[in-house]
């Protein structure tokens, strides 16, 4: 199963919806897709929805560090939500969670993050 990756902006806020496989073959058309879209819109953080997402290696895991690292330089941050199983085992691991918020749900993302949702 491929990667599909769904970009809005929701004020100063990039939401970065993926559904499928997130790994080494995938991972680099993504982090060229997110890195585009975080330096050709007015947006400071990031809400990451994996929701649909089945699997994810340690590319993946890649691609999620290098773009919290540059949110991280324009000043914002990143908050991912609706983590399925799998890839929460993964971060768990990978201790990602000591530094991305984690929120439950999409809603509860962008109220972390100042917009209404």
């Amino acid at each position: 199963m491929s990667l599909q990756a769904d970009f809005e902006v929701r004020e100063n806020v990039l939401v970065v919806r993926l559904s499928g496989e997130l790994d080494h073959h995938e991972a680099e058309k993504l982090r060229d897709q997110w890195r585009d879209m975080i330096y050709e819109n007015p947006v400071k953080h990031v809400l990451l929805n994996l929701e649909a997402v089945s699997f994810m290696d340690s590319s993946g895991l890649g691609v999620v560090l290098g773009r919290y690292k540059e949110v991280l330089q324009l000043g914002g941050e990143m908050v991912v939500c609706s983590v399925t199983p799998p890839v929460q085992r993964l971060f768990e691991m990978s201790g990602l969670y000591k530094i991305v918020r984690h929120a439950e749900c999409e809603d509860t993302a962008l109220s972390v993050l100042g917009v209404a949702s």
